[in-house]
């Protein structure tokens, strides 16, 4: 057990009780936090993983909420948010610095507004820088991955600086997954501030128009395979539509799937089994799960 009382003699942020987690996900799904913190600086961070370590308590950083799905029973221990105290970006000598809590919609602005090309692609996706760092998020042939020069962590209760090679980017992860993000710095080129703006804009509106950004969803629920696509195999299955419970395959996009009726998290892992199972048995083809499962003890998908 935590006790509030020690914790606030080492963390000057917020800390909260039993946080219900569904309105920190861009899913809208999830059960309750037993402590929920906000650290307002690098020593709280340190303080606070060093805490939980010491006292066999597991922690989770969340970021934005997407591409996850928190299990209905929540999360044991101690979930971290550093959008309070990681929301900040600098202008440095050619280069970015972003905290890891800077969404990555804001990330992206401040870099046109500074007149750099090279991440507008990424303007659309629903996370954090950190969030995205762990992932290696990516769209339109674009990774985060692709002008990070290093990653400021915390990895095994120590804070380091990590260069790009250490951070083990690969197509949609990395071997971050086991640190606390807290900084990355990014080396963009100089690009024209209306042209870029206007890309920006136009690659927005292409992913609104495909994806179903109207509905509570994780984003692309599968990984894909190599040498095709997710989406194409879902849909050629006939899988568009399919429902469980309050949870439903995009009829917009056949990767993505909806929280379009009060889904609960059991009902998304039920669907998601359905559709893997369905690939499997047409097409041989096993999907790979993209989406990461927060909080489950024992499923097997």
């Amino acid at each position: 057990m935590i006790s509030i009382s020690e914790i606030q003699k080492i963390f000057k942020g917020r800390i909260t009780l039993n946080e219900p987690l569904a309105r920190f996900t861009t899913f809208r799904i999830g059960g309750v936090a037993d402590y929920f913190v906000e650290p307002v600086d690098i020593d709280d961070v340190v303080n606070i993983v060093k805490y939980a370590a010491d006292h066999g308590i597991p922690h989770y950083v969340m970021g934005n909420g997407s591409n996850i799905l928190i299990s209905d029973e929540g999360i044991r221990g101690v979930v971290i948010n550093l959008e309070t105290g990681f929301n900040y970006l600098r202008h440095e000598n050619d280069m970015i610095i972003s905290g890891a809590g800077v969404k990555i919609a804001k990330f992206v602005d401040f870099c046109i507004q500074n007149s750099y090309a090279g991440v507008e692609m990424l303007a659309g996706i629903p996370a954090t820088v950190g969030g995205a760092l762990i992932m290696n998020a990516g769209a339109y042939g674009g990774e985060t991955a692709d002008h990070v020069t290093e990653v400021k962590v915390i990895r095994n209760g120590k804070l380091r600086t990590l260069s790009k090679e250490d951070c083990g980017f690969v197509y949609r992860s990395s071997n971050l997954k086991n640190t606390v993000i807290l900084e990355a710095t990014f080396k963009l080129s100089t690009g024209n501030k209306e042209e870029v703006s206007q890309k920006r804009k136009e690659l927005i509106l292409s992913r609104n128009q495909a994806q179903p950004v109207e509905v509570p969803n994780a984003g692309c629920m599968f990984k894909n395979p190599k040498d095709n696509k997710a989406a194409i195999l879902i849909d050629q299955c006939g899988l568009k539509g399919t429902k469980f419970g309050g949870a439903m395959v995009s009829t917009k996009h056949a990767n993505f799937i909806v929280n379009y009726d009060n889904a609960t998290a059991q009902d998304v892992v039920e669907l998601v089994k359905i559709v893997k199972n369905t690939v499997h048995q047409k097409t041989g083809i096993d999907l790979e799960m993209e989406v990461k499962l927060i909080g489950f003890e024992e499923v097997t998908i």
